[in-house]
Formats: structure tokens, sequence, C-alpha cells
């Protein structure tokens, strides 16, 4: 079991802590769609080139605008909008009521894509008197094109308009937190429980996949999801076969692989007949699970013959990532 964290002194329980928790965002409407896919497009962190800072936005502006449609479409058929927005404003909700438990704490919510942007959440930091900012991604593995980006976002919004300097201090991963593990492991068994009993099930932890350069280029990513994995199974303790994959690939280059549709095709060819996707790098549901998973690769295993397709939900809530982060919270503060 994880060791308590140690008390706010007498010092930090006085002062006032702001945590900012960082998410990617989401469109809020289907007319939302587009400008979300210009500001993905238009990040630096993602889109990067020779002379890229010229062609950066033309470039955002037309891969928006020829994606927008078919994207448009996708968030039809799951309510016309993104559930992360409001799944994170209830994971801060929770996370503040637990911190006030021993802290003077305030949680914020700063979207990377879309409201309520960095900028926004910004100048609402600056309206109001804090002793300290804790910086928490909602990203356990760090990579430079998820939490790198965020995190270089609020660097330079920032330090545009902070009048005061107060300390800032910052949580890069928990991706071997154990209540974190604990989280992932409950609701695998919840999961498990919709097989019948003795079923042999392939888990099949899907991560987002990332561009394979940065990972050449020392980005820890594809080892912290690989940790997660190898914890998780030793933490469950389960005897089904499990596999990793990855999903949401992006334009021609060369991604981590494999993905997560030509996993399911090679575990049928293999003999698989039940499946339960894990969605291991994701603590909030939104398009790439209940879409590219619920519903495309829900479509694809009935195509391929499996008998049962369960997907695990994203931890969203849940009290034991809650729990996580407020561990994480308040041993940072210390």
């Amino acid at each position: 079991m994880l060791n308590q964290p140690p008390p706010p002194d007498k010092h930090t329980r006085g002062q006032r802590i702001g945590v900012v928790l960082f998410q990617l965002g989401g469109p809020d409407s289907l007319d939302a769609v587009e400008p979300f896919l210009y500001n993905l497009f238009s990040d630096p962190d993602i889109i990067d080139f020779p002379l890229a800072r010229l062609a950066r936005r033309p470039l955002a502006r037309l891969v928006a605008r020829n994606r927008a449609a078919k994207v448009r479409e996708r968030y039809a058929q799951i309510g016309g909008r993104s559930p992360i927005i409001e799944l994170t404003q209830r994971q801060a909700a929770a996370l503040e009521q637990e911190l006030q438990k021993t802290l003077l704490a305030r949680v914020f919510v700063a979207m990377r894509y879309w409201h309520p942007l960095t900028e926004e959440v910004v100048a609402e930091i600056e309206r109001n008197s804090f002793d300290q900012l804790v910086l928490l991604p909602l990203y356990p593995q760090y990579s430079r094109v998820t939490t790198g980006s965020s995190l270089n976002e609020w660097n330079r919004r920032y330090q545009m308009a902070a009048r005061n300097h107060i300390p800032v201090k910052t949580i890069r991963h928990y991706y071997d937190h154990p209540l974190y593990l604990e989280a992932l492991t409950h609701n695998i068994n919840q999961a498990l429980a919709r097989f019948p009993a003795g079923e042999s099930v392939r888990l099949v932890f899907s991560a987002h996949s990332v561009p394979a350069g940065i990972i050449q280029q020392g980005d820890p990513y594809q080892h912290q999801i690989e940790e997660t994995v190898r914890l998780t199974m030793r933490h469950g303790g389960w005897p089904h076969p499990h596999t990793l994959c990855y999903q949401s690939k992006v334009g021609p280059g060369r991604w981590l692989k494999p993905m997560l549709h030509t996993t399911l095709e090679s575990l049928r060819a293999a003999g698989a007949r039940s499946v339960l996707v894990v969605p291991v790098a994701f603590v909030t549901d939104h398009i790439e699970t209940v879409y590219e998973i619920d519903v495309e690769a829900r479509e694809q295993a009935k195509e391929l013959g499996f008998t049962q397709f369960e997907v695990m939900p994203a931890l969203n809530d849940s009290p034991r990532l809650i729990g996580a982060l407020a561990d994480l919270v308040l041993r940072t503060v210390n």
C-alpha cells in the first residue's frame, strides 16, 4: 500500500494553493470542430519541420478544413461534442473537494486546444491571490507532444501575464503511482466481470500513438506506457494474456505500432474470441475512447467474428484516480 503523504505543515496549511489540471480539450459543439482542429495542428510541439514557423498556420488551416467534415461526423455520433470537457470539470471538482480537507486549494482546468484555454486560466489565476501553484497534467505518461506541449503553452502565457512570480511546482508524470495503478486494476476487474466465468479474455492495452521519431530522440512516453502495462498486470495478477497497441495515428509518417485495428486482426487470426480493450493512456473519456474504440473498433470486432468485445471506461472521476491526484499534489506542496 502507498504510504500516507505527510500532512501539510503549518506554513503550507495557511497558504492558498492553486492547482492547474492540463488536458487536451475537445470541441464543445459541431461548429467548434474546425477551430479546434486548427488549434491542434498549429501546435509547434506537434507540427515542426524546416521553416515551420512560416508555414505552420496556413498548413493548419488547410488540414483543419480538409478534416473537419469527417471529424464532425464522428462527434455527431457521440452527442455532438466532446465529453472531455464535462468529465475533466468533474475531475477538478472532486480533486478540489479532496484537497480542501487539508489545504486551502482551488483547482482549475486548462485545455490545450479548446476552451477553457490556458490563457483564460492564467487570466483567472491572476485575478486571485495564491501563495503557490501546482501544475498537474492529466497525462500519466510524459511525452513532449502532450505534457510537454501543455507546459510549454503555460510557460508562454504565464510569463506574459504574470504580475507576481509566485512559486510554481510541476508534476511531470505518474505512470507508476500506486493509486493510479490501483484505479486501473479496479476498472479492469469491473470490466472483466462482464465476461462469463472462466472465459479466456485477451487484454488489449491501447495507448495514443506518437511519432516514432520523437521516441528515437529520447522521449520517455513508450517506456512509461510499457511500464504502466507491466505494473498493472503484476498488480492485477490476472491469468489472461495481454497485448499493448496504439491508436489515433495522424498523417502518413511513422508512428508507434502495432495499431489497434491490426492488433484485432492478428488476435482473431490467432484464435482469440473475447477481448477487453483497456485505454491505458487516457484518464478521461473523449473521442479516442468513446468513438475510436467503442464504435469503430467494436464494429471491426463484430466483423472479425469476436464473440465478446468490451471496453474499460476511462478512469474519469474514479475515487482511486482522485486519490492519486490528491496524493501527488500533497507530496508536491510539502
